[in-house]
């Protein structure tokens, strides 16, 4: 029996998710350490993950209820279970449905005014040329049809904020292909370069939280 959960706040490792589901008592198929979960996207390392979607395969049947009671067992505190799914043992994957992902990213270093002139410039663009670094491989891509939506927001600074409090919150929307991955750095990235105009200072990251993964059926 499939379920997928969409928990918050929680790495998407297959062998971590494995581990926890069976702390609950759920029985997974292919035994004790082999069992059959997988996220609909590796997280990332750096990245933390909300409502994130797992694709879990049973050994046996059991109810939505008892399913949903042994999952809430064995998540660690301060991860809640969000929503949960009995889908068709034939249907796609999760992985092979997901077509975006939401980020957001806070940053400081520059101001929301020359985030935003640097969001307009990157949408307004036809191509962003890109290259990304693999090992002693070098790949060249476009990014521009990878970038949904872009779009930066103020952060209210509380009375003593240091240094490393955000100013800014940029939010994108990225497509997720077979061929094709959109990344949140690579978007910052571009933020501080042409097209866009000089930012006033060096843009920080902070901290980048996937918010939420899209299929075909929600995006």
């Amino acid at each position: 029996m499939p379920a997928r959960q969409l928990p918050a706040e929680l790495p998407a490792g297959t062998g971590a998710w494995a581990s926890l589901l069976e702390r609950g008592g759920l029985p997974l198929a292919g035994g004790p350490g082999r069992g059959r979960v997988v996220p609909a996207a590796q997280l990332p390392l750096g990245i933390a993950g909300e409502r994130e979607i797992v694709d879990v395969i049973l050994a046996q049947r059991l109810s939505a209820a008892e399913v949903r009671e042994r999952v809430r067992a064995g998540l660690p505190p301060r991860v809640e279970l969000v929503d949960l799914h009995d889908v068709w043992v034939g249907a796609p994957s999760a992985s092979a449905a997901l077509v975006a992902a939401d980020y957001r990213v806070e940053v400081t270093g520059a101001t929301v005014f020359e985030l935003r002139v640097a969001a307009e410039a990157l949408l307004k663009a036809s191509t962003l040329p890109r290259e990304r670094r693999r090992e002693k491989k070098t790949q060249a891509f476009d990014l521009r049809p990878l970038i949904i939506s872009l779009s930066v927001a103020a952060v209210p600074l509380p009375a003593g904020s240091g240094g490393d409090a955000p100013t800014a919150v940029v939010r994108t929307r990225l497509r997720h292909r077979p061929d094709a991955v959109g990344r949140p750095e690579d978007v910052l990235a571009a933020l501080a370069g042409p097209p866009a105009p000089p930012l006033g200072g060096e843009l920080r990251v902070l901290r980048i939280v996937r918010e939420r993964l899209l299929t075909g059926e929600s995006a």
